[in-house]
Order: structure tokens, then sequence, then C-alpha cells
């Protein structure tokens, strides 16, 4: 398997992993304050990823040159979560959802202005059938809920939070200074969980920690060891083996591995109209392998 392959294969599971973090998500949310969770979850992530980078290529010395890198990319990363749950208090989750199909979009943007990635018209395809096979999914078939779709408050302050997201794929290739993945993951983690902490101490310190449910311990166990710290790993490894916009395209699947999740979960199966989004998305990944040969 050649290192692109290698690439895709670790996105097609990071889109897995990150899709059980929305239907777990759900479940915790009325409990605990976005901050508080994202705090604890990502000094859990930290804490495995530097035991893994230690058990394995170590931590040189050469990494700790101009810690900034990982300030940068922590401060994204957690713009991004304090952005995205800031708009989710007015922002319909379904919308919110439609406004994330445009990420892989900006990033090619992104891709391009900084690393001057181009995006040919094979890619650009693939990205559109995937965001409406997306769409599809997302709004389960409905076109009358589609046409009702409209930027709010909540949107509008996600959408700048999506920006940040896609900033950040093409900023990993462009700050690593060839530092192994799970070391690079590693410094980012610690400067996230830094930033998330100073941002939500109030709602720390506020948080009933011995009477939390039960969900939310499985909740922060799951986002800190899959959703956190593997699927870092993976979208590191991806990013410096893949144009931006391949990476940030497997977030196309996450509705589709959603409905797989909430199945699993005994919550039914979706209308059958709706694996017409699946299917689509199916063809979009395809054609980014056929573009890979």
């Amino acid at each position: 398997m050649n290192p692109a392959m290698r690439g895709h294969a670790a996105m097609l599971l990071f889109s897995a992993l990150v899709a059980g973090s929305f239907s777990l998500g759900v479940l915790a949310a009325p409990h605990i304050a976005p901050t508080a969770l994202n705090s604890v979850r990502f000094a859990i992530a930290g804490v495995l990823v530097g035991v893994a980078a230690l058990a394995t290529t170590g931590i040189p010395r050469s990494a700790l040159h101009a810690p900034w890198r990982y300030f940068a990319l922590g401060g994204i990363f957690a713009i991004y979560f304090v952005l995205m749950f800031e708009g989710l208090k007015t922002a319909q989750p379904v919308s919110a959802a439609a406004v994330f199909t445009l990420t892989p979009i900006m990033t090619a943007i992104a891709g391009y202005v900084m690393l001057r990635q181009i995006t040919t018209r094979w890619m650009a395809a693939a990205l559109a059938i995937g965001g409406a096979g997306a769409v599809w999914v997302i709004f389960r078939a409905d076109l009358g809920a589609l046409l009702n779709f409209h930027m709010g408050t909540g949107e509008v302050i996600y959408f700048w939070g999506c920006v940040a997201h896609a900033i950040y794929t093409p900023m990993v290739r462009k700050l690593n200074r060839g530092e192994p993945a799970v070391v690079f993951t590693f410094g980012m983690l610690v400067a996230c969980w830094i930033v998330i902490t100073l941002w939500g101490w109030n709602d720390i310190r506020a948080t009933d920690w011995a009477n939390l449910p039960g969900i939310v311990w499985v909740t922060i166990l799951y986002v800190a060891i899959f959703a956190s710290a593997v699927t870092f790993v993976l979208l590191q490894y991806a990013s410096l083996r893949l144009p931006s916009a391949k990476v940030m395209a497997y977030t196309y699947l996450t509705p589709s591995w959603v409905l797989v999740w909430e199945f699993l979960m005994g919550h039914g199966t979706p209308p059958a109209l709706v694996l017409i989004g699946v299917a689509l998305s199916v063809v979009a990944l395809t054609m980014l392998l056929k573009g890979d040969r």
C-alpha cells in the first residue's frame, strides 16, 4: 500500500470514529458544560498520545523547537470547538451539520492559499458529489427541510468555527518540521488543553464531577481515546500524505457513519431514500481513490 492509500485508510477510520462522538455526545450534552467535557477530553488524550510517543518514536529534543507551532494548531482547534458549542446554543443540529459540509471546500481554498495545492476538476467533482450526498443524508431526504434551511446567528458563529477547522489541515503540513505524527499530535493536544482549560475554567470548577451520570464518563472516555487521541494522530498522518481537500473530504462520510452508529445503538434505520446520499458519498470516495491511481 503506497503512502497515499495509507492516508486514505487513515481518514476512512477517522470518519467512522468521529461519527461515534455525535451519537454519544447527544446523550451526554445535557449533563455537562462543553468546555468542561473538552478539557478532560484533551487532558486524557494528551496523556495517552504522550505515552504512545514515548513508547514508540520518543520525543526528540528537536520537537520542542518553536513551541508556538503547537499553540497555533491547538488554538485553532480550540476555536473550532468553542465556536461549535457556542453556535449550537441557538443553531439546530441539522442546520449546523449542513454548515459543516462547507468545510472541505474551504479547506481546498486554504490549501491553495497556504500550500499552493491545486484542486483538479476531478477532485472538485468528487467534492461536489460527496457534499450533495452528505446534505441528502443530513436532511434525511426531506426536500422541504432542505428548502427551509436558513443561516441564523448560531449557524454564522459555527461557520467561523468551520473556517478555523478548514485552516487546521493545511497548517499541519506547513508547520510540521519532520516530527512523527504522534509527537506532533502530542504537542497540539497539550496546547489545545491549555487553551480550552483557560477558556472554560469557571465551567470546570462549577461541574459536580462526583455526581455525573455514567453516560457522561462513557462519552468522555470515548471522545478522549477514539475521537481525540486516535483520530488526531490519523488526521496528522493523512495530512502529511494527502492534499488538504482530500483529507477533509472524508468528513462527508460522517453523516453516513452516524446512521450506522444509530442502527447499532438500536435507534432504528433511516428511510430508504436516505441511502441515496450514502451511495453518493461512496461514489465520491471512489473518485478520490481513482484520482490517486
